[in-house]
Protein backbone atom coordinates (compact mmCIF):
# COMPACT_ATOMS: atom_id res chain seq x y z
CA UNK A 1 0.00 0.00 0.00
CA UNK A 2 1.19 3.14 -0.66
CA UNK A 3 1.48 6.10 2.26
CA UNK A 4 1.34 9.47 1.83
CA UNK A 5 1.58 12.41 4.14
CA UNK A 6 1.27 16.06 3.56
CA UNK A 7 0.33 14.91 -0.33
CA UNK A 8 4.13 13.28 -0.69
CA UNK A 9 4.97 9.46 -1.03
CA UNK A 10 6.76 8.68 1.73
CA UNK A 11 7.03 4.21 1.33
CA UNK A 12 4.93 1.84 1.27
CA UNK A 13 2.86 -0.62 3.98
CA UNK A 14 3.40 -4.00 3.88
CA UNK A 15 0.50 -5.59 6.48
CA UNK A 16 1.58 -8.75 8.33
CA UNK A 17 -0.91 -10.48 7.05
CA UNK A 18 -4.60 -9.35 5.60
CA UNK A 19 -7.35 -12.13 5.90
CA UNK A 20 -10.47 -11.74 2.91
CA UNK A 21 -9.60 -8.19 2.12
CA UNK A 22 -11.36 -7.47 5.15
CA UNK A 23 -8.98 -7.92 8.31
CA UNK A 24 -5.32 -7.08 9.53
CA UNK A 25 -3.92 -9.02 11.54
CA UNK A 26 -0.55 -7.58 13.15
CA UNK A 27 1.85 -10.29 14.71
CA UNK A 28 3.72 -9.19 18.17
CA UNK A 29 6.11 -10.80 20.21
CA UNK A 30 5.60 -8.47 23.40
CA UNK A 31 5.28 -8.68 27.28
CA UNK A 32 2.12 -6.58 26.64
CA UNK A 33 0.26 -4.12 23.98
CA UNK A 34 1.73 -0.90 24.15
CA UNK A 35 -0.14 2.37 23.04
CA UNK A 36 1.87 2.41 19.99
CA UNK A 37 0.97 -0.81 18.65
CA UNK A 38 -2.50 0.57 19.21
CA UNK A 39 -1.34 3.68 17.28
CA UNK A 40 0.69 1.37 14.58
CA UNK A 41 -2.74 -0.07 13.96
CA UNK A 42 -4.87 2.60 13.52
CA UNK A 43 -2.26 4.03 11.07
CA UNK A 44 -2.45 0.67 9.10
CA UNK A 45 -6.43 0.20 9.08
CA UNK A 46 -6.27 4.23 7.67
CA UNK A 47 -3.69 3.29 4.89
CA UNK A 48 -5.56 0.40 3.80
CA UNK A 49 -9.24 2.04 4.57
CA UNK A 50 -9.98 -1.58 6.01
CA UNK A 51 -12.89 -1.48 9.52
CA UNK A 52 -10.94 -4.35 11.59
CA UNK A 53 -7.18 -4.94 12.62
CA UNK A 54 -6.82 -7.79 15.18
CA UNK A 55 -3.41 -7.85 17.36
CA UNK A 56 -1.88 -11.54 18.04
CA UNK A 57 0.97 -11.60 21.16
CA UNK A 58 2.86 -15.03 20.98
CA UNK A 59 4.91 -13.88 23.56
CA UNK A 60 2.98 -16.06 26.21
CA UNK A 61 1.68 -18.53 23.87
CA UNK A 62 2.67 -21.11 22.02
CA UNK A 63 1.18 -21.75 18.58
CA UNK A 64 0.54 -24.46 16.89
CA UNK A 65 -1.06 -25.26 13.32
CA UNK A 66 -2.09 -27.89 10.56
CA UNK A 67 -2.29 -27.17 7.62
CA UNK A 68 -5.59 -28.85 5.88
CA UNK A 69 -5.40 -29.54 2.18
CA UNK A 70 -8.58 -30.61 0.28
CA UNK A 71 -7.79 -32.37 -3.08
CA UNK A 72 -10.18 -31.58 -6.37
CA UNK A 73 -12.76 -33.79 -6.51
Amino acid sequence: FPVYYDGHFIGRLIPDLIVNDLIILDLKVADAFSPAHISQMLGYLAITDLKLGILLNFKHASLTWKRIVREKS
